[in-house]
């Protein structure tokens, strides 16, 4: 599970990130939607350890991550909005590579590389060199680096971005059954067919705050509108 109690970031002047509070849990998928430059991926990137917060705390089963960045580094799969492949590395060596950081032994390596290359389709890619992929290609290796030790929590910053029809549904297959796993996932994007397909729960974020926290039924009886979109649409034009 992963709580976020009164994030704030500020850049210079700018303040990206303004008291953001939320709680994405285990057994759900929740999503983070706002428009570009809302303050989501300032957001994940402080709950992923790659950023420090200004003020505000990130627990993330339990562990404080300011406090123990390493113990929760263990727990987070990361899927960053830069995707940061090994270039001369094969598309399974940088899947190995990662399993390796996690200290799994090889056998486990395998049967999961051989699991998620096939779950998202790149038997074809599996052994080339990563430099020159196009941006569905380095989206699909980026996602199975990020799941090869099967973490209990799942960030993922617009997890779809590149990726054909086919491979959009099996990603969404493959989250899926983390949620019945009973993992927490949590998802940035601006897709709302995503927010629609996936999400149990959705934290709306506008001008670096939450201003709709709630399942897309609720959003929508929030709004007094029939469609997510127009419900969404709705309550960033009201918020402060």
């Amino acid at each position: 599970m992963i709580e976020v109690q009164g994030l704030r970031k500020s850049f210079g002047a700018k303040r990206a990130v303004d008291g953001v509070s939320f709680c994405a849990r285990d057994g759900e998928i929740t999503g983070l939607l706002g428009p570009n430059g809302a303050g989501k991926t300032t957001t994940l990137r402080m709950l992923y350890t790659l950023m420090r917060p200004d003020a505000g705390s990130v627990l993330i089963d339990g562990r404080d991550a300011e406090r123990e960045p390493l113990a929760v580094r263990r727990t987070l799969g990361v899927l960053p909005d830069s995707r940061g492949l090994y270039k001369r590395l094969t598309a399974r060596e940088n899947i190995e590579y990662f399993a390796a950081l996690q200290g799994m032994d090889a056998a486990t390596t395998r049967t999961r590389c051989d699991a998620l290359i096939t779950t998202l389709a790149m038997q074809d890619i599996a052994g080339r060199r990563t430099e020159g992929f196009s941006q569905g290609e380095r989206v699909k290796t980026a996602i199975a680096r990020a799941l090869v030790h099967e973490p209990r929590n799942v960030l993922l910053d617009e997890p779809t971005n590149g990726l054909d029809v086919m491979a959009t549904r099996s990603l969404r297959e493959f989250l899926r059954g983390l949620r019945a796993a009973g993992r927490c996932v949590l998802l940035s994007t601006h897709l709302m067919q995503e927010v629609a397909a996936l999400c149990d729960r959705i934290v709306i974020i506008a001008h670096g705050r939450v201003v709709a926290d709630g399942s897309a039924a609720e959003l929508r009886a929030l709004a007094g509108e029939q469609h997510l979109e127009e419900a969404f649409v709705k309550i960033i034009g009201e918020a402060p």
